[in-house]
């Protein structure tokens, strides 16, 4: 008799389960599918800023390509001042 009070029970959870699993189910397919669509948002806006990037990082590798020259022509400039500023200390002292 326990045996068959066992099986009784456990069919009647089984079957009261079932709607609760199914309410569930819903509610989390639901919520799957709105993370779904985040992921996917969360996505393509990580392509955007990985093309982004890649733009920035070629703009700033041609403008410092771009301000060597300059700085060349700067670092000339400053050497060419300094030694005349020297010379002309001297002239002065004298």
């Amino acid at each position: 008799m326990t045996r068959k009070n066992t099986w009784a029970r456990l069919a009647v959870a089984v079957v009261l389960s079932v709607p609760l699993t199914a309410c569930n189910d819903t509610k989390t397919q639901q919520e799957n599918e709105q993370l779904k669509a985040h992921v996917a948002e969360l996505q393509k806006e990580n392509g955007q800023l990985g093309n982004d990037l890649e733009t920035m990082t070629r703009a700033g590798n041609t403008m410092t390509k771009e301000n060597e020259p300059h700085k060349a022509e700067i670092k000339d400039r400053k050497t060419k001042r300094a030694s005349a500023k020297v010379a002309s200390r001297k002239r002065r002292r004298s």
